[in-house]
């Protein structure tokens, strides 16, 4: 897997939405997450390579992230700018539902990192597919970040424990994990 950022390389942005800061989800991790998001956002502006936002819109009723609600728009570390794209999409995958494919496709981006929120879901799904779909993947682990949660037989799970375990079975299958600074070094 090529590790190297060019300058047709996407930035890919999920789902960094005010929803995130519900007390329903609970406890986090990596409270660092925005501002290194935000740090690699204006590093991409920077050198003009393209930004593109995942938006969820959820279609659950009791979710802050779901449209008209004050949870569906984007944290202030994540605005769009004009001409940056916008997918949404209302499941865990950037890819279902959405142009996000054939918009990389078409502007021969075949090389994307991806941040955002979180990790054991929407940024864990999206960069499953999009390392089968054959782009070759950067997840950045500083800059995405998960909550506690409990597992169906009652067990609970400290949100690094998670955080750390998706990022390890992501690792060399379907990405290479690097962190921000490294990124920035580029």
């Amino acid at each position: 897997m090529k590790n190297k950022v060019t300058t047709n390389t996407a930035l890919i942005v999920i789902d960094v939405q005010k929803g995130f800061d519900d007390p329903k989800w609970g406890r986090r991790n990596n409270l660092d997450a925005e501002s290194n998001i935000s740090a690699l956002i204006n590093q991409w502006r920077t050198k003009k390579r393209p930004v593109i936002h995942i938006q969820h819109c959820s279609d659950e009723s009791t979710s802050p992230l779901r449209p008209n609600q004050p949870g569906v728009e984007f944290k202030p570390e994540a605005l769009p700018v004009d001409g940056e794209q916008i997918f949404k999409k209302s499941v865990n995958s950037a890819f279902i539902g959405t142009n996000l494919e054939s918009y990389l496709r078409e502007n021969t981006i075949s090389n994307i990192v991806i941040v955002g929120l979180t990790t054991d879901h929407c940024v864990s799904t999206t960069t499953r597919m999009a390392g089968n779909l054959g782009f070759n993947v950067l997840l950045v682990s500083d800059a995405t970040a998960t909550f506690d949660r409990q597992g169906a037989d009652g067990v609970e799970y400290k949100a690094e424990e998670i955080f750390a375990i998706h990022l390890a079975s992501l690792n060399d299958e379907f990405c290479h994990v690097v962190t921000t600074s490294q990124l920035v070094e580029q």
